[in-house]
């Protein structure tokens, strides 16, 4: 799955954690055959082991990240003279995200977890002091501490997500990719091309969007037009001004054009998009 993509899925999700902790195996510690009946993860942080996974053997070892889905059979084990320790987290998951205005739910037997098996993480200093964190409060109980925890366990996911892009892009293509953004996010406003974007990043039109999806989501393209539309809502919502200088001021010359895509993205029109914000008052004018 692309790095993107991923994300997008993983931000469709809300989380809650069931159980955390530290485990140290002893020297002669094995699980033959052993199916996997929650979401769970491991992060290994000392020692050495197997695991195999639907059939396929996976070593283990300090920054090797283990992700579990229910169903999955498993044989694990650890190495009798540098036994596994390792930090897990048993989790269930559930989708809740917000689309052309619309709010979409869907149970944790109909949604998978976009990850699942064995990955190599670098940045293992970032992810044990958060695991710490979340380990040190399944001590504590309350709404309050609950509500932290699920914000860590966003975080430590956030954390994978950014150590697979370091692993995935070079430095000089991050640099590249993040140079283009900050430009569309200042000149939004006026004509962009794909091949301005291109020449600017110094490659290919094709190579410059396959590199650009795969590390971002959209393609250059998708991602200006997003960033127009999110603009344009925001003038829709705290302005009086007309939806033909709302158009303009977002890069669109052509007022039915951008219409078009306005209810396209949004799921309404402009003009029904601003009366309905009408409705209540703007926190620009209190």
């Amino acid at each position: 799955m692309e790095l993107g993509c991923l994300v997008s899925k993983l931000n469709e999700l809300t989380y809650s954690l069931l159980l955390a902790g530290y485990k140290t195996c002893p020297s002669n510690w094995a699980k033959k055959g052993k199916k996997t009946l929650y979401h769970s993860l491991w992060f290994v942080t000392k020692g050495t082991g197997e695991i195999v996974i639907d059939g396929k053997n996976n070593t283990l070892s300090p920054g090797k990240l283990v992700v579990f889905s229910p169903g999955m059979i498993c044989d694990k084990k650890t190495s009798s003279i540098d036994p596994l320790e390792f930090y897990f987290i048993r989790f269930t998951h559930a989708g809740a995200f917000e689309k052309q205005e619309q709010w979409h739910f869907k149970l944790p037997q109909d949604l998978p977890f976009p990850l699942h098996g064995v990955y190599t993480i670098k940045n293992s200093a970032g992810v044990v002091l958060l695991l710490e964190e979340i380990t040190h409060l399944t001590k504590r109980r309350g709404a309050t501490i609950a509500f932290k925890q699920k914000i860590l366990f966003q975080e430590l996911l956030l954390t994978f997500i950014q150590d697979f892009h370091s692993q995935n892009v070079t430095g000089d293509t991050r640099q590249v990719i993040e140079k283009t953004i900050d430009y569309i996010s200042n000149h939004y406003h006026r004509v962009i091309t794909l091949t301005d974007l291109a020449m600017m990043a110094g490659l290919s039109k094709s190579h410059y969007s396959r590199l650009f999806k795969k590390n971002v989501g959209y393609s250059p393209i998708e991602y200006l037009t997003h960033l127009r539309i999110d603009r344009a809502k925001e003038l829709l919502a705290h302005s009086d001004i007309r939806i033909k200088e709302v158009s303009q001021n977002v890069g669109y010359e052509d007022e039915l054009y951008f219409s078009r895509i306005f209810k396209k993205i949004v799921g309404v029109s402009p003009t029904q998009f601003s009366d309905e914000q009408k409705l209540f008052p703007s926190p620009l004018k209190e």
